[in-house]
């Protein structure tokens, strides 16, 4: 009984290269897989903006002269 499925694992062992190796491989990508990227890019880029403009904002807060009050007299 045991020699039977030994046999049927030892061929399964080998021949499970021989299906992965069998041409799988993809030359180019596809129109999913560009428009997937495109997505992201819009996803980054519309965070992108408002990070900026929120850099900026603090960077002029930080190195401009604050208005001085005007003294009563």
């Amino acid at each position: 009984m045991r020699a039977p499925i030994n046999t049927i694992i030892a061929l399964a062992a080998t021949t499970t290269t021989a299906f992965a190796a069998n041409g799988a491989q993809a030359d180019d990508p596809g129109i999913l897989c560009w428009a997937f990227l495109g997505f992201c890019a819009v996803i980054f880029a519309g965070q992108l903006v408002p990070a900026a403009m929120l850099l900026f904002g603090a960077a002029k807060a930080l190195f401009t002269k604050p208005l001085e009050a005007k003294s009563k007299a």
